[in-house]
């Protein structure tokens, strides 16, 4: 009997997922796929980036999705000046108390929004690292864990612009996924001059979901049935990418898992209980784009070659 209001709960979510992703493409005209794969990255445990030019919506995106999900946000612009201790945050000494108190930084949030990663130093971008891949930090010696849901959207410039540094390999390998939003249609830039200020409609904007509610969305996408065939597809396109002539390092086991698990979110937005080739497809490229290595700026691009491989690999 108790697994009947289970069943009415989690189709209720679901409902109010599909009703928070409308909400945010109402805010970011034109990107329907990006806002939907933003959503699968959060519902697999991933983590975000954004490589594009300034003023594509890549920050309006990251607010309007913390806004329709109820989430605590905090936005870190990054600089080359900035300091490993202003994301994790300082003990600051009370004299009246005679100890040390701990001030939190702003990466204790829910939704943090990492604007120009690779602007800062290196040292400073190895913050983010532990924080991402186990959801904690460690300061001074202490673990702490972090907020749930903890979800990162960095945002990165493109690599030749001035004053920034290349995000390393192991920083890159913690986001499952990598987009770029790119101008919008004639159509919808159209719509977008004529109607309402964007920071208007962020700050009108309701939560229809609520944290709690997204660690079930989470739980459930994990539930979501992945078949032997599909898993030997993704398989077959790890063993490609490390046999490709342009390619000097392939993908890592952890991408493929992260390739699963987006799979299964990608599954459950569409309202399906099993993945299809087609969300490893549609995946595969904004998976790969960030990790694969080109061996020389003559060969294919990282894209290109990614892109390569699903026209080389046939589907099961």
């Amino acid at each position: 009997m108790s697994s009947i209001p289970n069943a009415a709960s989690n189709a209720e979510n679901r409902q109010r997922l599909a009703d928070a992703i409308s909400l945010v493409n109402r805010v970011v005209l034109g990107k329907a796929d990006a806002v939907e794969l933003a959503f699968a990255c959060l519902l697999a445990r991933g983590h975000l980036l954004i490589e594009d030019i300034p003023g594509v919506g890549k920050t309006t995106l990251a607010q309007a999705l913390a806004k329709s999900i109820g989430a605590d946000y905090h936005r870190i612009q990054f600089t080359s000046d900035l300091l490993p201790a202003d994301i994790l945050g300082v003990s600051v000494y009370r004299r009246d108390q005679e100890r040390f108190e701990f001030h939190p930084g702003p990466i204790f949030s829910q939704l943090v929004l990492a604007d120009e990663v690779n602007r800062a130093t290196p040292k400073t971008q190895s913050a983010l690292l532990e924080a991402m891949a186990e959801s904690q930090v460690t300061i001074e010696g202490k673990t702490v864990a972090l907020p749930k849901p903890f979800f990162v959207i960095a945002t990165q410039n493109p690599l030749d612009t001035i004053g920034t540094f290349p995000l390393p390999d192991s920083q890159l390998d913690r986001f499952l996924l990598s987009l770029q939003l790119g101008y919008p249609d004639p159509a919808m830039e159209r719509e977008l001059l004529l109607s309402e200020d964007r920071q208007t409609m962020l700050d009108q904007l309701q939560a229809v979901l609520a944290p709690a509610d997204i660690a079930d969305l989470q739980q459930q996408a994990g539930g979501v049935h992945i078949s032997e065939p599909l898993v030997a597809y993704v398989q077959a396109l790890l063993d490609a990418s490390r046999d490709h002539p342009d390619c000097a390092i392939g993908l890592s086991p952890r991408a493929g898992l992260a390739l699963v698990r987006a799979a299964k979110a990608l599954a459950m937005i569409d309202g399906r209980d099993f993945a299809i080739p087609e969300d490893i497809k549609r995946l595969f490229v904004p998976l790969a784009r960030h990790r694969l290595q080109p061996r020389s700026a003559a060969t294919e691009d990282a894209e290109g070659i990614a892109r390569q491989l699903l026209d080389q690999v046939a589907i099961p």
